[in-house]
């Protein structure tokens, strides 16, 4: 229910910045949403599911919990200083970069005063997800989801594109005070902030999820910033724009598989033992799940007219010709991932980081070749065709566990 509500809210909020903006603002607004989602790595410096794992190991441990916050603290702190710098004086440069004008300086001079809230968002998110506390995390995403709503809605009737991106980047001080507010006292309960030191003995144990971070969303994040910025740069904003809104739906889909990855096949594969047993569980995955979502994407693409203008406006009708490589890539993409899940099962993070750099670079490599010749559908050609690559990196990667013995995992 509350997924559903956020899902409303997000697809009002989306048609509404549609119809004042017009593409060239839903281009805009995707450029800072992608810085957001970096920072939200950085500053923390991609420990998240590091504090889902160890405060769910050691939710009864304060001594081990003590040795976590306190590396925890020294990365936050370091990785907020450096990112604040960077940001306030150097908005002139990455409002210049990223909206190819100046206008939009005092954007990021505000998103470098957010920057500490973003850092303790993300851990104290970790925390919440540790000890498994889903009711206060549903309440606490919820909330904040609508508060966030209602700023960007207000911010947009009065001062246009240029208040929303201002609000974008407010954001996370609106969801670290509803945190606190309900998540408040518990936190107490796990972090016993006047005895955390500037110490880093946990520094080894995070190492391994910074890797992971890094590439998955930071580096993710980058390259769709440095497609659409290409977009921007070689066709138009209106181009920039309509690519944006093409990834916003194949996002929206994209999120209800990733729930059944999260919720459970990567618990299952955590139980797995033999390459028999993870044949077995792949077929059975495959056989119950494939038809579904090939089914699933076959009704977008019948219906992707009427998804653009329920989402958008007429005026993003023309994105229509992306629908059959986006949805043939994320499809790829998603045989894949089936796959790739084992690595994090169990914590195969160089299989995990060079698989994902494989897709990252063909996908940049392919959208550049393609541009020049196919304009905006050339780059949804290069996700398919990266996708295709990443999914024979992984089956590489894993031939192993296909062969005919029974090898223990």
């Amino acid at each position: 229910m509350v997924v559903g509500a956020r899902l409303l809210i997000s697809l009002v909020v989306q048609n509404l910045l549609a119809q004042y903006t017009g593409q060239a603002g839903i281009a805009k607004v995707g450029q800072l949403r992608n810085i957001s989602s970096m920072l939200m790595s950085l500053t923390s410096l991609g420990t998240f599911n590091g504090v889902v794992k160890y405060v769910s190991e050691y939710k009864s441990d304060q001594k081990n919990l003590l040795k976590l916050f306190s590396t925890l603290y020294v990365f936050s702190f370091t990785a907020s200083i450096v990112i604040f710098f960077i940001l306030f004086f150097w908005a002139p440069y990455f409002s210049n970069k990223l909206f190819l004008s100046d206008t939009y300086v005092i954007v990021f001079k505000v998103m470098a005063i957010a920057v500490p809230f973003i850092s303790m968002n993300r851990i104290f998110n970790g925390v919440i997800n540790g000890i498994s506390d889903y009711k206060k995390h549903t309440k606490i995403e919820f909330i904040s989801h609508f508060l966030a709503a209602v700023l960007l809605l207000v911010s947009l009737y009065f001062y246009s594109l240029k208040g929303v991106l201002v609000a974008i980047a407010l954001i996370p001080i609106i969801q670290f005070t509803v945190l606190i507010f309900i998540f408040g006292k518990l936190l107490k309960d796990y972090v016993n902030f006047k005895a955390i030191t500037f110490k880093i003995p946990f520094f080894k144990q995070l190492l391994g999820f910074t890797a992971m971070s890094f590439v998955a969303t930071v580096l993710s994040n980058y390259v769709e910033i440095d497609i659409r910025t290409l977009i921007l740069d070689k066709i138009s904003e209106a181009e920039a724009g309509s690519w944006t809104a093409m990834n916003s739906i194949s996002k929206i889909y994209m999120q209800f598989l990733i729930a059944i990855f999260t919720l459970y096949i990567l618990p299952k594969y955590a139980t797995i033992n033999t390459s028999f047993e993870f044949r077995i569980e792949l077929k059975k995955i495959y056989k119950s799940l494939v038809p579904l979502v090939f089914a699933g994407m076959i009704l977008i693409y019948l219906l992707r007219n009427t998804l653009i203008e329920l989402i958008f406006t007429d005026a993003f009708l023309g994105m229509a010709i992306l629908f059959k490589w986006q949805l043939a890539g994320d499809f790829v993409r998603f045989i894949a991932n089936v796959l790739s899940y084992q690595f994090l099962a169990k914590k195969q993070i160089k299989y995990f980081i060079y698989t994902q750099l494989i897709g990252l670079l063909m996908y940049v490599m392919f959208s550049r070749c393609f541009l020049p010749y196919f304009g905006t559908e050339g780059v949804v050609m290069a996700l398919f065709v990266s996708n295709l690559v990443y999914l024979g990196a992984v089956l590489f990667t894993l031939r192993k566990l296909f062969s005919g013995q029974n090898v223990s995992l």
